[in-house]
């Protein structure tokens, strides 16, 4: 989880974060999914996030003209309570976990967080939001693994869990060998009653 500090640009997005024995359970119900399917690119499971905006390869300028605002954004929202349910793919190779609860709140908390990102000028592709939480990719020559994983996965159901904090994530892809990996740029408690 590491971003390099000289770069001039980072890609980043806007997240939740199931917290540690939610992504544990869900770890419990994909052993069978680990061991059928070894090939597979597997997240890291402290990786796991639920993404609310993407924006891609930011300046530095620009990822910090958002931190004030997003901390006050969480300092005025509540909690939303949530959990991960069953499991899908994307075009038979990204294997995913389903997100259920407040999923009302967590639209609005979305387009709340994209808004505040456009208005400070940053432009970036504003996808729907498809709540889910991703898990791994199949290789080009194994893509059926995915959509098997995902059938195993099918009748997951996890606990209710809080999301507590918004996090504001960097990656490092493209800047180097080896897996994706995140970190929190920084990440603010929701603190409101709205």
């Amino acid at each position: 989880m590491n971003v390099q500090t000289e770069a001039a640009t980072v890609r980043v997005f806007i997240a939740l974060a199931p917290p540690d024995d939610a992504k544990r359970e869900l770890a419990r119900a994909l052993r069978p999914a680990y061991d059928a399917y070894p090939r597979m690119r597997w997240n890291r499971i402290e990786d796991w996030h639920i993404t609310l905006a993407f924006l891609g390869e930011l300046p530095r300028t620009a990822v910090s003209l958002l931190r004030p605002p997003l901390g006050e954004l969480a300092a005025r929202r509540r909690p939303l309570q949530l959990a991960l349910r069953g499991g899908g793919h994307f075009d038979e190779r990204v294997l995913w976990s389903g997100v259920d609860g407040d999923l009302e709140g967590l639209r609005l908390l979305a387009e709340e967080v994209r808004g505040l990102v456009r208005g400070r000028g940053i432009s970036f592709a504003d996808r729907p939001l498809n709540p889910h939480l991703t898990l791994a990719r199949s290789r080009r020559d194994d893509a059926s693994s995915a959509v098997r994983a995902a059938a195993g996965l099918s009748a997951f159901s996890g606990r209710t869990w809080q999301a507590e904090h918004l996090h504001l994530v960097g990656s490092n892809v493209g800047r180097g060998p080896g897996p994706i990996h995140y970190r929190d740029i920084e990440a603010w408690a929701f603190n409101g009653a709205s």
